[in-house]
């Protein structure tokens, strides 16, 4: 019997989850900014969103201290792209979250609860 391949369809549908995720994940991220720092595009807030969930991706799969380590990591990536302090990159961060659970909430509420917010630790 040949292996079951699945339809080109569900690597798209794959695809477009990711995606949205990662839009969501710079919704949060750029709601934040406007709160705690000198907010920039959009585009530099999904830049940033997707560089955290790389270093997410990384870096928390580490035995015991993995998550300690990306949450830092994360932290220090919004630091540095936002110019910021460390206690800024952390109210920024603590926001992103809030905003990724409203954000969620919301789109649960249309029905759409495939989806993440990549790029947002915890959401």
């Amino acid at each position: 019997m040949p292996p079951v391949t699945p339809p080109a369809s569900l690597g798209l549908a794959r695809m477009l989850t990711v995606a949205v995720s990662l839009l969501v994940g710079g919704v949060a991220l750029h709601a934040s900014t406007h709160v705690f720092a000198d907010a920039r595009g959009y585009t530099h807030a999904v830049v940033t969103a997707l560089l955290g969930a790389l270093a997410w991706a990384l870096l928390e799969p580490i035995p015991l201290i993995g998550g300690a380590v990306a949450i830092v990591t994360w932290v220090a990536i919004v630091k540095r792209r936002y110019r910021l302090g460390w206690l800024r990159a952390t109210g920024v961060g603590v926001a992103t979250w809030a905003a990724a659970v409203v954000v969620l909430a919301a789109l649960e509420l249309l029905g759409i609860g495939s989806v993440s917010a990549l790029g947002v630790p915890g959401a």
